[in-house]
C-alpha cells in the first residue's frame, strides 16, 4: 500500500488549515454584515405572545382552572414588575403604564378571568391599570366580570370608575345607578349617580371615589394607588391656597416673593379640607403630603409639585 510522504502530508494539512481559516473569516464577515443590515424590530417583539387562550383551556384543565388563573394573575404582576425594573424612569405611575408598552397585560388578565370569572382581584387591578393603556379593553374586561357576577356591586363600581376616568359622566352615572340597585350596595353608589350628573369632573368627586377604592380595595396595589391619589388631591388643595397667597402678595407689594417661606405666615389662617395643616420640611420649606418641598417658579410666581415626589401629577 503506497504511503503518503511527509512533505505531501504537511502540504495537505496546511491547505486544510488555510481553507478553514478563510471559511472562519468569511463567516465572521457575513455575520457582521447581517448584524449591520438587520432591521430594527418594534419594541412589541420584546414580549412573547401567549401560547394559550384561557377560554380554550376552560373545561380541559381537569379541574385546575383556578390554579391556572392564579398563574396568569401572578404572571401579569411579574410582567409589569419586570418592565418597571428595566425602565429608566424614576417613578412609574400605576395608573399610566403607557411608557412601558405593556401590550400583553390585557391578554394575561383576560386569560385569568376566562379561567376564573370570580377572580375579583384581577378585575380590580384591571380597572386601575388598563384604562390609560386601552380603555375599551378595560371596559370589556369589567363588563365580562359583570356578566359572570351580576350580583357584585363592586364590578359596577369599577366600571363606573373607568367611565369617570374617560370623562364619560353619563355612562358612569348609569353604571353607578345599576350597581346601586344590587342588594348590599353601599350608599356611596347612589351618591355617585348624582355626583356624576352634577359635578363629575370635580375634585371632591375624585376624593370620594378614591376614598371608597382605598377602603374597599381587593388588592394591595389598588389600595396603595388610591392612597397616592388621595395625597395628590390634598397636594392640589394646598397648591391652590399657596398660589393664591403668592398672587395676593405680588399684587400687594408689586413683586413676587423671593421664596415660599415668605408666605408661610399668610397661610396660618387658611382652612384646608378635613382640617389639615400645611407641612414644613426640616429646612422650613412648604412640603407636600409626602414631605417633598414644593417647587417654586419665580419666573411666573407659581408653586408646583416637586419632580422627585411620588405623588402623581395627572388628576387636574
Amino acid at each position: 500500500m503506497p504511503s503518503i510522504s511527509a512533505e505531501r502530508f504537511r502540504s495537505s494539512t496546511l491547505a486544510i488549515a488555510i481553507s478553514a481559516l478563510l471559511c472562519l473569516v468569511g463567516s465572521g464577515f457575513v455575520a457582521a454584515r447581517a448584524v449591520e443590515s438587520r432591521p430594527q424590530l418594534p419594541t412589541d417583539f420584546a414580549d412573547l405572545d401567549l401560547e394559550f387562550q384561557g377560554r380554550k383551556l376552560r373545561g380541559w384543565a381537569l379541574g385546575t382552572e383556578g390554579l391556572l388563573a392564579d398563574w396568569y394573575w401572578m404572571r401579569s404582576l411579574q410582567y409589569i414588575g419586570d418592565k418597571i425594573v428595566k425602565s429608566e424612569a424614576e417613578f412609574i405611575n400605576v395608573e399610566d403604564l403607557r411608557p412601558l408598552n405593556p401590550r400583553l397585560l390585557y391578554p394575561l388578565l383576560d386569560n385569568a378571568t376566562d379561567l376564573d370569572p370570580q377572580f375579583m382581584a384581577t378585575f380590580s387591578y384591571g380597572s386601575i391599570v388598563l384604562p390609560s393603556i386601552d380603555p375599551e379593553h378595560a371596559i370589556a374586561l369589567t363588563k365580562k366580570g359583570i356578566a359572570a357576577n351580576p350580583e357584585s356591586w363592586r364590578l359596577y363600581q369599577y366600571l363606573g370608575y373607568i367611565y369617570w376616568r374617560q370623562k364619560r359622566f353619563e355612562e358612569a352615572a348609569d353604571t353607578y345607578d345599576r350597581g346601586s340597585r344590587i342588594a348590599d350596595a353601599p350608599p356611596f353608589m347612589r351618591q355617585m349617580v348624582a355626583a356624576m350628573k352634577t359635578q363629575g369632573g370635580s375634585r371632591e368627586t375624585a376624593r370620594e371615589i378614591y376614598l371608597q377604592m382605598r377602603d374597599q380595595a381587593d388588592d394591595q396595589q389598588s389600595r396603595e394607588n388610591a392612597e397616592l391619589r388621595l395625597l395628590e388631591i390634598d397636594a392640589l388643595d394646598e397648591l391652590d391656597a399657596i398660589n393664591v397667597a403668592l398672587r395676593s402678595t405680588a399684587e400687594r407689594t408689586g413683586k413676587c416673593p423671593a421664596s415660599l417661606r415668605q408666605i408661610v405666615p399668610s397661610l396660618r389662617d387658611v382652612k384646608l379640607p378635613g382640617g389639615r395643616a400645611f407641612r414644613l420640611d426640616s429646612n422650613g420649606d412648604l412640603a407636600d403630603p409626602l414631605g417633598f418641598p414644593y417647587r417654586f417658579r419665580g419666573e411666573d410666581c407659581l408653586a408646583t409639585l416637586n419632580e422627585t415626589t411620588r405623588i402623581p401629577k395627572q388628576l387636574d
